[in-house]
């Protein structure tokens, strides 16, 4: 088997699946006025209310480079309030407002509606997503 031909490499599935995923979601976003990486961050709020910028980067996967214009921009569109530490100014904790609060409710039936796009049993899905974890926490620790 050669092992340089794209049909054989793991991560090419990965990769067209994460953009197929997404895309997936524009339409279910696009009335809240949300883009992908911006739910991404109200799921984690929506369950913890306030977090830290650094935890909110290790629970998304992501760096304070590419976090901080998100969150720049979802606080100007009246989502989030950023405050820094009083105790610790380097600190800089990520809460929702009113509005970003309110969406959730909106939201609520985005994970219904993209899992029937993907035509998976509950079974199959549990599988997927266990699989899914287990290989992002190998690769988390590899790093």
């Amino acid at each position: 088997m050669n092992q340089l031909k794209l049909e054989n490499q793991l991560c090419f599935p990965f990769y067209a699946i994460s953009r197929q995923i997404t895309a997936l979601y524009r339409p279910l976003l696009e009335p809240l006025d949300l883009t992908y990486p911006q739910y991404l961050v109200l799921l984690v709020l929506w369950e913890s209310k306030s977090l830290s910028v650094k935890d909110l980067g290790k629970k998304l996967l992501l760096d304070s480079g590419t976090l901080t214009p998100l969150l720049k921009r979802m606080e100007q569109d009246g989502l989030v309030i950023r405050q820094r530490d009083k105790a610790d100014e380097r600190v800089v904790f990520v809460s929702l407002t009113e509005k970003g609060i309110t969406l959730e409710n909106e939201a609520k039936d985005i994970p219904f509606k993209l899992a029937s796009c993907l035509a998976l049993s509950m079974e199959e899905f549990i599988n997927l997503k266990a699989q899914l974890d287990k290989l992002m926490e190998t690769t988390s620790a590899l790093k």
